[in-house]
């Protein structure tokens, strides 16, 4: 069957090919992706999946499926742009790979059993739908997730950061008919982030607070200021700790300083990403069956991915492959944008399609694999409850 799924894939080619070149052609912004979002559901329903539109009431998600019962297994797809560049991130040759192997998987679920779900993720560049999917329950009844990330190298799936974004707002307490010799909340603001640092020395080497931003609020005096920063480290769990000590050290600020404060997220806290091993090895030894032979160890980033949020549910991976053949160019830029259409660009991404759609095949047909990933990420999560 799996000859079945690589041969069919030789007859969409074309298609699919056509599929990165319409996304390519018509770029649109994190939650504006109608042509993109219309594109992909009329192809998916073309195959005969049952397509749910505006999936979660989200204007251009959508939530299809092939077959019926478990195994079920699940490809996803994100198509934002950036307005200007272009598909800089290369998320049209991304929803490409993951389309030609579901629908390639379609040929042969019949025979197998189980069922298969594609999911439109919109808005990844800027805060992604598939943080809010997971805490609506979407992703609870699905056995593994699967995706594929165009790059300028081919690696294994590795890790992200886990990230919390957080707003403080400062303001003083006092009349400002008594302000000399008070502590203004700008002054409290000031004394907050020099502790930041001081914070964030205590747990890791990879321990980040950054993106910071101040916004003074002036009504005659300065009477509050308000401030956003992320708290960026290896682990969600790490990152509340880190959390909790920054609360604590805000509460002192207010006792010493005389100030009010507020403390909330501004965005949606993003957790590290957890590679299934099991999932993991299945994907690298049929990508180099396919015809990809070198890949590059395992490949950890230094920014979040909203996969991560989906990966502390169900067993999940996010390979990459290389689409291009000039060493110089960069990814997340024109350059590469301008790669993702390229016949070379087109060959890894039927490969990689190939071996994703052969991977859900192998878990599939083998249901104890899903026991063996399920039983990893307990593992994982229950050793990432223990860091202190």
């Amino acid at each position: 069957m799996k000859q079945e799924m690589a041969t069919f894939l030789s007859t969409i080619k074309d298609e699919i090919w056509e599929l990165t070149k319409y996304l390519y052609d018509n770029p649109e912004e994190s939650f504006y992706e109608y042509k993109s979002y219309n594109y992909i559901s009329n192809l998916l329903k073309k195959y005969q999946f049952e397509v749910t539109q505006s999936y979660l009431s989200i204007p251009t998600s959508f939530y299809a499926q092939y077959g019926e019962g478990h195994p079920k297994i699940c490809f996803t797809c994100e198509y934002d742009a950036l307005s200007e560049k272009g598909h800089v991130y290369g998320y049209n040759a991304q929803s490409a790979i993951s389309i030609a192997s579901a629908i390639a998987l379609s040929k042969v679920i019949p025979k197998l059993g189980g069922s298969l779900i594609v999911i439109g993720c919109p808005g990844e560049i800027i805060s992604g739908s598939k943080v809010a999917m997971v805490e609506q329950g979407t992703f609870e009844d699905i056995d593994a997730v699967l995706m594929v990330q165009p790059h300028t190298i081919t690696a294994e799936s590795g890790t992200s950061m886990a990230i919390i974004p957080l707003q403080i707002k400062y303001t003083d307490n006092a009349h400002k008919d008594t302000l000399d010799g008070k502590y203004s909340a700008l002054d409290a603001c000031l004394f907050t982030f020099d502790a930041l640092n001081v914070i964030s020395k205590g747990f890791e080497n990879n321990c980040f607070i950054n993106d910071i931003n101040v916004n003074s609020i002036n009504n005659s005096y300065l009477q509050s200021v308000e401030a956003r920063f992320s708290i960026k480290t290896s682990s969600s769990k790490l990152a509340d700790k880190i959390e909790n000590k920054i609360k604590s050290f805000i509460d002192l600020t207010c006792s010493l300083l005389n100030v009010s404060s507020e403390l909330h997220l501004y965005d949606i806290p993003c957790k590290e990403l957890i590679t299934n091993p099991t999932i993991s090895r299945l994907f690298s030894h049929n990508l180099k069956e396919s015809g990809i032979i070198n890949i590059n160890g395992v490949k950890n980033i230094f920014s979040p991915l909203n996969l991560g949020n989906v990966s502390h549910v169900v067993p999940c991976i996010h390979p990459y492959v290389s689409i291009v053949q000039d060493s110089t160019i960069i990814y997340g830029t024109k350059q590469f944008a301008d790669a993702t259409i390229t016949k070379f660009a087109n060959d890894v991404i039927m490969k990689a399609a190939q071996a994703l759609a052969c991977t859900a095949f192998d878990i599939i047909e083998k249901q104890s694999l899903i026991v063996d990933a399920k039983t990893e990420l307990s593992k994982m999560e229950t050793s990432n409850l223990q860091i202190h």
